[in-house]
């Protein structure tokens, strides 16, 4: 009897276990199917994302970069269009990003749980929403493909990092 009560106790702490480290979640990829493939799961290791550098041109996203905590991320994309640059506030975080899209990317809109709207790019093509499956996470990395534009976006989701000493 002991035996059988003490199996199912490490049953349920073994479930419980694996519910809590589902916290990750994936959306996309949104975009064409060209270009080189990128991916900031690395950097992700440096704090939250704290600021992002969006390059426009009259009709896509040309460039991405991504501040996480105090840490830039390699710029992906070409150099043409003119480049926007915005900050996140201390705590804040993206909780939902849409666009839209042909070929390549055309427009992106961040969305933060302070409220923001981060809109870049053209408002044409075909549209996109995403939004993590799992609650109380957040956008934590982002990655796809760029050549001269950006082709595509995958969006990473997971919990806010408990400790940033580099934000």
């Amino acid at each position: 009897m002991l035996t059988v009560a003490l199996l199912a106790l490490l049953c349920a702490s073994a479930s419980a276990n694996a519910i809590q480290a589902r916290s990750s979640s994936y959306s996309g990829e949104y975009g064409g199917g060209g270009g080189k493939r990128f991916s900031h799961s690395g950097n992700q290791l440096d704090g939250p994302i704290t600021a992002l550098r969006v390059r426009v041109n009259n009709y896509y996203i040309v460039g991405l970069q991504v501040r996480y905590g105090k840490v830039w991320s390699d710029y992906v994309g070409g150099r043409s269009g003119d480049l926007e640059e915005i900050f996140l506030h201390p705590g804040e975080s993206v909780i939902q990003v849409s666009g839209k899209y042909k070929r390549y990317l055309k427009k992106v809109v961040f969305v933060t749980d302070k409220g923001r709207y981060l809109a870049f790019g053209k408002d044409s093509g075909t549209s996109f929403n995403a939004v993590p499956l799992h609650p109380n996470t957040v956008l934590r990395f982002i990655s796809g493909r760029s050549g001269s534009v950006i082709d595509a976006i995958g969006l990473h989701w997971d919990v806010y990092p408990s400790i940033c000493s580099s934000c």
